[in-house]
């Protein structure tokens, strides 16, 4: 079978290529640049948890060394401290094997040539990945057994895929050549940014300070560290006005350096820019065998949110998806499930921060006033940052098209149904432990046994101890390869509990105890249900998905192979 092309070579398009070849499958990275990044230390990404892990078990187990994991975050409003998070994980947390309980976990931040870097590391090791630099496509074609593209540099060469992802960012020329709209609002958001290496009074810790009381402190100031005494700090401007020039940010910096310190202190500067964030969101995510991923699909950032994160998720969503189809077959289903999914979680996310703004941007009056306003705010704020709430956490497929009919999951375990898995240590019938996390991405559903006393067990009696022979027997029947493993316990879970978990990680359902034919239908339900006619996903009306009206609709535009637009 023909790979899977992606377009695009950043960190979306690495990341689902390397997806993709954990799970077998073959994959061409169209690259319209050289293939090198130029390094931008005011270029920063923040990963979370989850994201982070995945990003290392696709072989980037060095961001640590390059990033750093925030120790805590430290909220300030004019001069006092307002709030203040310690994080499990973070500098100083690092010899704790498990996160510690209570402590929100710790994002972590990386200069983004560096993340682009390590990917690109990873992929060079990796036989099933070919990148292909100085590659722009200028053509789609589409039939029922696959899709053609073209490139125009630096020969005319034809690719012929299984399917073909755009993660060719905000300017995506895929989404130009499948005819999809990309409405949304401009310039929600302009920050001026500057990387310099300082000693502040905060080692390690990210730092938002609203209303600082210096004159160019503006409305809004955060501090985010990197190794090596490097920070990076970004001062919130009005959506549309002054022109940052290089004496205005300097004089910002040494304020800002002075307004902390109680002088300006020595810094080196190493990397400056203005930063304009919007919120744009495509109006379909699939056509046929093409699909978005990552900034090709949506536009989002203020408030703390991370539009790499959801890229990155767009990504481990879509990678499963596409390799049970390309070594299963059609799944119709399956792969129409990436839209309604992912689609929604962003268009959440969005109408979240939508209505955020104007509580968080819109000046003072009579709000201020009001008791703990301030601090609510503040926590509104840090949820973005942190990776929590309605703005930054994972999400929840709770309403997925692949919900079996009767999932248990909110009376049986914890995590409600479509919710990421906890963390907890597995085990395999072979008496190997590890993580469940490092188990994920697989191309396998897992099915989990909870049985306490799992340490203590003679691994010679497994399979013939207690449920395991009725249990092992279920899971040999299910449809698609599914690994079984055993945890000692579950957040919630009672004995014999069984988990139905996705390849990336979400929980399927969960049931008490032993059920041969309600596990069999959850597992056939996530994987798309029977094989369906080939079809198109129903475009979504305005307002689907949590997408707001706050959103503008810009005139519709037709491209052309030749560059050329038509606005209709």
């Amino acid at each position: 079978m023909d790979p899977v092309i992606v377009v695009g070579a950043g960190p979306v398009g690495l990341t689902l290529s390397l997806a993709l070849a954990a799970q077998g499958v073959p994959s061409v990275v169209l690259d319209e640049g050289p293939g090198t990044e130029e390094p931008r230390p005011a270029r920063t990404v923040v990963l979370r948890e989850d994201t982070a892990d995945l990003v290392g078990r696709l072989g980037c187990r060095e961001l640590d060394r390059v990033g750093l994991r925030w120790a805590g975050w430290r909220s300030m409003r004019r001069k006092q401290l307002v709030r203040y998070v310690p994080l499990s994980g973070g500098h100083g947390h690092e010899e704790a094997e498990e996160p510690l309980p209570g402590l929100l976990p710790a994002p972590l931040h990386v200069p983004q040539h560096a993340l682009s870097g390590a990917l690109r590391a990873a992929v060079d090791k990796q036989p099933l990945v070919q990148l292909v630099p100085m590659s722009r496509i200028d053509t789609l074609e589409q039939d029922p057994d696959g899709i053609t593209a073209h490139t125009r540099e630096p020969g005319s060469t034809w690719w012929r895929g299984s399917y073909l992802v755009g993660c060719d960012g905000a300017r995506s020329t895929v989404r130009k050549l499948l005819d999809i709209r990309f409405p949304g609002r401009t310039a929600v958001e302009r920050h001026a940014v500057a990387a310099l290496r300082a000693e502040l009074p905060w080692p390690d810790e990210a730092v938002s300070h609203r209303q600082p009381p210096w004159r160019t402190g503006g409305a809004e100031i955060s501090a985010r560290p990197l190794p090596d005494g490097v920070w990076r700090l970004d001062w919130l401007l009005p959506p549309r006005g002054e022109l940052v020039t290089p004496e205005a940010l300097v004089t910002r910096i040494r304020d800002t350096l002075a307004g902390w310190c109680g002088e300006t202190p020595a810094y080196e500067l190493l990397d400056t820019g203005v930063h304009t964030l919007h919120h744009r969101l495509a109006r379909r995510w699939r056509r046929q065998r093409a699909f978005l991923a990552g900034d090709a699909a949506h536009l989002l950032g203020a408030l703390g949110t991370q539009g790499l994160d959801e890229g990155i998720r767009d990504a481990e969503n879509l990678a499963w998806k596409l390799a049970h189809a390309w070594h299963h077959g059609p799944a119709e289903q399956l792969l129409d499930s990436y839209q309604a999914e992912r689609r929604a979680a962003v268009a959440a996310r969005l109408r979240a921060a939508d209505q955020s703004l104007p509580i968080l941007r819109g000046g003072g009056g009579l709000r201020t006033l009001v008791p703990g306003a301030a601090r609510g705010h503040d926590t509104l704020l840090s949820d973005g940052h942190l990776g929590c709430g309605a703005l930054g956490a994972p999400p929840s497929y709770s309403h997925s098209p692949l919900a079996p009919p009767h999932a248990e999951a909110h009376t049986v375990v914890g995590t409600p149904p479509g919710a990421p898995v906890t963390d907890v240590t597995v085990t395999a019938p072979d008496g190997t432990t590890a993580r469940l996390r490092e188990r994920l991405g697989q191309g396998k559903q897992l099915v989990i046994l909870v049985a306490p006393g799992t340490g203590v067990w003679d691994r010679r009696h497994w399979r013939t101890a207690g449920v395991m022979p009725r249990l092992t027997d279920a899971v040999a029947a299910l449809p698609g390869p599914t690994e079984l493993l055993v945890t000692e316990s579950y957040p919630g879970a009672s004995a014999h509990t069984v988990l139905l978990v996705r390849p990336d990680g979400h929980l399927v359902a969960a049931f008490g105890g032993v059920r041969p034919a309600e596990l069999y239908t959850a597992a056939q339900a996530a994987l798309g249900g029977a094989p369906r006619g080939t079809r198109e996903p129903a475009e979504p009306e305005d307002g689907e998905g949590g997408r707001g009206t706050d959103h503008e609709r810009p005139p519709r535009a037709r491209v052309h192979a030749d560059g050329t637009a038509a606005i209709t």
